[in-house]
């Protein structure tokens, strides 16, 4: 029975993280494609009504408020919130408490060394720790979805420690109950 049931669970871990497209592919994260071209979708203009371009509040998107910030970087092969990056996690905790029609898309991601199999696991559980970090601090488990990019969208396209070092991370995506928002 064993012998089943293992290959079956392998079948179906594999099938759950094939690649989905987005709806708007355009949205989400700074992406620099390999090719070294960069598109920031990360800051959209403010517009009238105290929300930016894609719907979200001012406080979401102004480069001078702490929510702005939706990038929570690990160290090489980890995947623990470092304690530098807790105040920001917090912050947005403490919004989404707040915000319960909003909800956020993690998107974990890796550096492009390791196998694709090691990079989408391993972003699976940078998102998945902040996760768990935002649902300690009181948000609704069902306001956040985990998911994992591996190596897939570096924001930065370099292939030395800094270039890296900024490629492992945890990126927040926001969406409001009546579809504003990133994802």
């Amino acid at each position: 029975m064993n012998k089943l049931l293992i290959p079956a669970l392998l079948a179906a871990l594999i099938v759950g993280c094939s690649s989905t497209p987005l709806p708007d592919e355009t949205s989400g994260a700074p992406v620099e494609s390999r090719s070294g071209s960069t598109t920031n979708t990360n800051v959209a203009p403010v517009v009238a009504g105290g929300v930016d371009a894609n719907g979200l509040p001012r406080e979401l998107t102004d480069p001078k408020s702490t929510l702005a910030k939706r990038s929570i970087y690990f160290d090489l092969d980890k995947y623990e919130v470092k304690d530098e990056y807790k105040d920001l996690v917090a912050a947005h905790a403490k919004y989404l408490v707040a915000h319960r029609d909003f909800k956020v898309l993690l998107q974990g991601n890796t550096d492009e060394r390791g196998s694709r199999e090691y990079n989408l696991s391993l972003g699976q559980k940078r998102s998945d720790a902040v996760k768990r970090s935002l649902t300690l601090l009181g948000a609704r488990e069902e306001q956040i979805e985990s998911v994992s990019l591996g190596e897939e969208k570096p924001k930065n396209a370099g292939h030395d420690e800094s270039a890296w070092s900024e490629n492992r991370r945890a990126d927040i995506l926001y969406k409001a109950a009546d579809g504003r928002g990133e994802f």
